[in-house]
């Protein structure tokens, strides 16, 4: 089969095409043709030997979302998928085990219909970043009604974040930038403020006890606390941002393999995307084989939403 990885770390450059053996799904496992990937910062983070590659052999093949049609099922697996069903996974990447690659097997829990409706590019968008939003909030333990703040509200994790929040019963409070603003309240923020350093004043103007908790998605949690009121909770979907201890507020990091087969978060997805709670945040469409552009314009920021590539 072909895929896209790396057999040495580096920039976008070191992305090539590989010929790989089709794997074979075993006991409890699903394989998926896969018909698109996406691109997340991770796999830069991958690529360039920082995440999930410290006890595996070269080549690594990133990718922790894939989209696509069950090609097998392995045995004992119980489910009403069928070979040929459109599914979405989340992938938990370990050496050539990636999304990016025209095959993936993975546990049967990791995957779900993909939502009617949604081509399979639209669907490549929701597992990895959708669970990863679902785990920020669920990390806060907040009741309906608590208010929450979401830096980097603009983007596919931030955007997901809003809209999961109101799905909860949340009043959300978010950033975006002015040519933003309008897209963040098009996601259901309920007050949008200007994205900056000035954001936790401005959130305290709005709330002068502060929100009850934080999501961040951009890593200024550091600086963001200061929205939070004393006690409250912050969730960061950056992984090693450090945030001070104060005022009795708990900050805790989303870590998204430990939701890989949290089937029932993951079909929630499925679920409110078909009913237009959850809006697939599609950015750019690619071939594999660009991989390299793709991740060139991820690091390059600026995107609403994520760069695609298709298989």
């Amino acid at each position: 089969m072909k895929a896209i990885g790396l057999t040495e770390f580096g920039g976008p450059e070191v992305l090539r095409v590989l010929e790989l053996p089709v794997p074979e799904a075993g006991p409890g496992e699903i394989r998926i043709r896969v018909h698109a990937a996406t691109v997340n910062p991770v796999d830069t983070l991958v690529r360039r030997g920082i995440a999930f590659v410290s006890d595996a052999e070269p080549p690594y093949v990133p990718g922790m979302d894939a989209a696509g049609v069950v090609d097998q099922i392995g045995k004992g697996v119980d489910t009403d998928l069928a070979v040929g069903d459109h599914v979405m996974a989340v992938v938990v990447v370990s050496g050539t085990h990636g999304a990016y690659a025209e095959h993936v097997v993975v546990p049967a829990e990791s995957v779900v219909r993909a939502p009617a409706g949604a081509t399979d590019i639209e669907a490549a968008t929701l597992p990895m970043n959708g669970l990863t939003a679902h785990m920020a909030l669920d990390l806060l333990e907040l009741p309906a009604g608590a208010t929450v703040a979401v830096t980097g509200a603009a983007g596919a994790v931030g955007g997901y974040a809003v809209q999961l929040a109101k799905a909860d019963g949340f009043r959300v409070i978010a950033d975006a930038a002015p040519k933003d603003e309008q897209l963040v309240k098009d996601l259901g923020a309920d007050v949008v403020l200007l994205r900056g350093t000035d954001f936790p004043e401005l959130v305290r103007k709005e709330i002068p006890d502060g929100v009850d908790g934080l999501v961040d998605t951009v890593g200024i949690a550091a600086l963001a606390i200061r929205a939070v009121r004393d006690g409250g909770r912050v969730a960061s979907s950056v992984g090693g941002v450090q945030v001070p201890a104060e005022r009795g507020i708990e900050t805790r990091n989303t870590f998204v393999p430990q939701y890989a087969r949290e089937h029932a978060k993951l079909d929630r997805l499925r679920e409110l995307a078909e009913k237009g709670s959850l809006t697939p945040r599609v950015a750019r469409t690619l071939p594999a084989e660009h991989a390299p552009e793709a991740h060139r314009l991820l690091e390059a920021g600026g995107l609403r939403g994520r760069v695609v590539v298709t298989f």
